[in-house]
């Protein structure tokens, strides 16, 4: 970016950081976005005089965009922990203290904060994610099975209906995930570009905001100021340690958009070919009967599976999925058949 869009991105987060330190007048993190308000007019000014000093003309005042007036809005209605990643994607930083360490809790030491913060349960999260899609697939595809069943019991028709539900459904999952993540990454690919710029233009500036956010946690002024110093005097992982402070993010962890694509893909495709299997296994009346077990054992399973999530008892989350399920199949049966006398 040119110095004069330098100048208006800093000048918005600037205004943006004022917002949120008036919502947090009375807490630690008022301070916080206070000091990075007055950071970005100061960096903003530095922006200024490059701009004049290359010919290029600066605005007297700011003027805040639509786009700026429109998150100022909602986070005003829906607070900031709310909008923490929308304010993340317009360069306001400091919002991993949403995610992270409340202050007031005990305070990190300065050797262990970043390895310890950053050890998550990524397996049982991926884990959770692929028990949804399974039952996502599960509930939906067997719903469309019993509708058309209900509809017009033949055998090559409920395959049909069955299999191009899959399809559709997976493709559906899987390109949006793509999409999702795809669109996240580049968000956080351009924030962490514009923090290896201000990093090389301005080290001390960013040693001191990054100071200000351990600060916000509980971390004595001294003991911020040291880390904040050391992790900055390595460039590499000077950005890394930004990434992960100041936008709540770990560069290494991204995501892949194909990876997240094929993982939703096949979870629900797997949720979704239960019950069509006995379709595709038998020609005769009892596949319907079949389908209906074999989807009913799935649900509970599922349901069962997702109490390790909820530590309630397997049996009742198995049961509460069972009756959810069972809801879903009935009332499209049901529909299906009404539709199929209507329609025959």
């Amino acid at each position: 970016m040119n110095p004069a869009d330098n100048w208006r991105e800093e000048q918005r987060s600037a205004y943006l950081y004022s917002l949120l330190a008036e919502l947090e007048a009375g807490t630690p993190r008022h301070a916080l976005f206070r000091e990075l308000a007055k950071e970005s007019r100061k960096q903003s000014e530095t922006w200024a005089a490059a701009a004049r000093a290359g010919g290029a003309s600066v605005p007297d005042s700011f003027r805040p965009d639509p786009r700026t007036r429109l998150v100022a809005r909602l986070t005003r209605w829906l607070g900031p922990r709310a909008m923490r990643t929308a304010l993340a994607a317009m360069k306001v930083r400091g919002m991993s203290v949403y995610t992270q360490s409340e202050p007031g809790h005990p305070a990190p030491d300065a050797t262990g904060l970043l390895e310890r913060r950053h050890r998550g349960l990524s397996g049982g999260g991926n884990l959770r994610a692929a028990v949804f899609g399974v039952n996502d697939g599960l509930v939906s595809n067997a719903s469309l099975i019993l509708g058309v069943a209900g509809a017009a019991p033949e055998p090559k028709l409920i395959v049909l209906s069955g299999v191009a539900g899959l399809l559709a459904g997976a493709f559906s999952m899987g390109s949006g995930e793509y999409v999702s993540v795809r669109s996240q990454r580049e968000m956080y690919e351009y924030q962490i570009a514009l923090e290896r710029e201000e990093l090389a233009a301005y080290p001390l500036e960013e040693a001191e905001e990054l100071a200000l956010i351990y600060r916000a946690r509980g971390l004595p002024d001294a003991d911020a100021q040291r880390l904040a110093q050391a992790m900055i005097a390595d460039p590499v992982r000077g950005l890394d340690t930004l990434a992960r402070e100041e936008l709540g993010l770990n560069p290494a962890e991204l995501g892949s958009p194909w990876g997240a694509a094929l993982f939703s893909f096949v979870s629900f495709a797997s949720g979704a070919v239960i019950p069509l299997l006995p379709f595709l296994l038998m020609r005769s009346a009892p596949a319907l009967y079949a389908s209906v077990g074999l989807t009913a054992g799935a649900l509970f399973a599922v349901g069962a599976i997702l109490s390790l999530f909820t530590g309630r008892s397997a049996w009742r989350g198995g049961a509460r999925m069972l009756a959810i399920g069972a809801a879903a199949g009935a009332a499209t049966y049901g529909i299906g058949a009404l539709l199929g006398v209507s329609l025959g």
